[in-house]
């Protein structure tokens, strides 16, 4: 019988925990968090305080997706870096005890903000929390990796080159039906990939706003979450696909856009002045065929949305809405097509 992606076993989980955490005692409540569509996620509640427990889902996934145990082995090695990240206390690869494989890490108190617009703050703190967005995200792209233990975290050179060959595969592995758009995209990428020129980085692979937790009074960001998605490759890359947010509508399944929004009177940067920001922190001129990172961010978004459709199809994706985002599909590969031409 196939296990739950909703609930958890307590009763083997709160035993367990005791034994190989440190310090927790008296497991309490296991509670899934509503929103994220890829590892289910769990605020752990005991006597000892609260935790996060994140996992695999359970059943036939797709090779390398869901791969927990890459993300906590980066969240380990971030520990002592300029890159806020929350603690990480135990890896359980015994896929028999819950159903997957899962990691413990601390849970951090603060705000996630959802849309893109930031209406809970005023225009300055809006302001600040974007700046600081791009404060920490050159900070990442700058983690000695030798030194943080992370030289062997993927294969150096020839990143979108790679990217491209697995995103491709993972789309035609979650294929439902013919989409033309994403043909179209498939083989404008495939004959316009870049040279390589010797960038090299930790990347997050899923850097945006809601995968960050801000302090609760100010703009200063206290985790950066989901590192599912994170290796070595392009530091371009991940500031391609924060910029998407600013060209994405209103509202493209739980991801918000600012597409045909006022951004002056909010207080957001423009992609120009955002990518030069960031450049100034990195000490570079300018990014060049900007567009080319914008679309294949676009890509591989459209890629992992199709993935959650097909597992919602299969039973065992990790949100009850999943289904719908396969609608969204579309959508991206045209938002990518716009950005390159």
């Amino acid at each position: 019988m196939p296990r739950s992606v909703e609930t958890l076993d307590s009763d083997v989980l709160g035993p367990y925990l005791e034994a190989h955490v440190s310090g927790f005692s008296g497991l309490r409540a296991v509670e899934k968090f509503a929103n994220g569509q890829s590892n289910p996620t769990f605020k752990v509640s005991a006597a000892s305080g609260e935790y996060v427990l994140r996992r695999q889902p359970p059943g036939k996934l797709l090779k390398s997706a869901h791969a927990v145990d890459r993300e906590y082995r980066v969240l380990a090695a971030l520990a002592d870096t300029d890159v806020p990240v929350a603690k990480v206390y135990h890896l359980c690869e015994d896929r028999d005890l819950i159903g997957s494989m899962f990691y413990i890490m601390e849970y951090c108190d603060g705000r996630i903000f959802w849309n893109s617009a930031i209406p809970e703050v005023g225009k300055k703190e809006r302001t600040a929390i974007y700046d600081e967005m791009n404060g920490v995200m050159a900070a990442l792209h700058q983690v000695d990796i030798e030194k943080a233990g992370l030289d062997d975290f993927g294969k150096p050179g020839s990143y979108f080159e790679r990217q491209y060959e697995r995103w491709s595969g993972q789309y035609r592995a979650s294929e439902l039906q013919p989409i033309a758009a994403m043909e179209t995209l498939i083989n404008w990428l495939g004959e316009h990939l870049p040279e390589d020129d010797g960038r090299v980085s930790l990347v997050h692979g899923d850097y945006r706003l809601d995968n960050m937790i801000f302090d609760t009074s100010g703009p200063t960001v206290i985790a950066l979450l989901d590192w599912e998605l994170s290796t070595l490759g392009h530091p371009f890359a991940d500031v391609g696909y924060q910029c998407m947010q600013l060209r994405m509508p209103a509202q493209v399944g739980h991801i918000s856009g600012l597409r045909g929004r006022d951004l002056g009177e909010l207080g957001v940067p423009t992609e120009e002045e955002y990518v030069a920001r960031y450049c100034e922190r990195m000490g570079i001129e300018r990014i060049d065929n900007f567009g080319f990172y914008v679309a294949f961010s676009f890509f591989r978004l459209a890629a992992i949305i199709q993935g959650v459709a097909k597992r919602a199809v299969d039973g065992n994706a990790s949100n009850k809405n999943a289904a719908q985002l396969g609608e969204f599909v579309e959508p991206m590969a045209q938002l990518a097509i716009e950005a390159i031409s």
